[in-house]
């Protein structure tokens, strides 16, 4: 009983208090220009592209092409046992990596919000750590 009741006593005044700050007065306001990082590159196309997301998916593509490469060049992927307990392969430290920062970017947006560049540092970090010891 207590759980529904704190729950609304915290949900419910969300929408009030956003529309306090924001207002519907400035709806139809003109945006100021989006930096250059975030502007769309095709009009009319069925996905978003910018330079931002242009070089998210080069990134990936180039990690899972070295990846590749790497398994190509010693088959078996090194496995090792490393601090987590778990012995690893190149591909599941990768995977640790990649998984470990999508959360560290989500909890940078829910604690800090943009820009995301210390997030990005955490991210990298993370993924040398789980490169080195995991």
């Amino acid at each position: 009983m207590r759980a529904p009741l704190a729950a609304a006593a915290v949900l419910l005044p969300g929408p009030a208090l956003a529309q306090a700050k924001a207002g519907w007065g400035n709806v139809g306001a003109a945006q100021p220009e989006p930096p250059f990082w975030t502007r769309p590159l095709f009009d009319g196309f069925w996905m978003a592209w910018t330079p931002a997301t242009v070089a998210f998916f080069v990134g990936v593509f180039a990690l899972i092409a070295l990846m590749g490469a790497l398994e190509w060049r010693n088959p078996g992927g090194a496995p090792r046992h490393g601090v987590l307990g778990l012995d690893t392969t190149r591909g599941d430290r990768l995977f640790i990596a990649l998984l470990g920062a999508a959360w560290i970017f989500l909890g940078w947006l829910f604690f800090f919000s943009t820009p995301v560049w210390g997030g990005l540092a955490l991210a990298v970090l993370w993924g040398a750590f789980v490169f080195w010891k995991v």
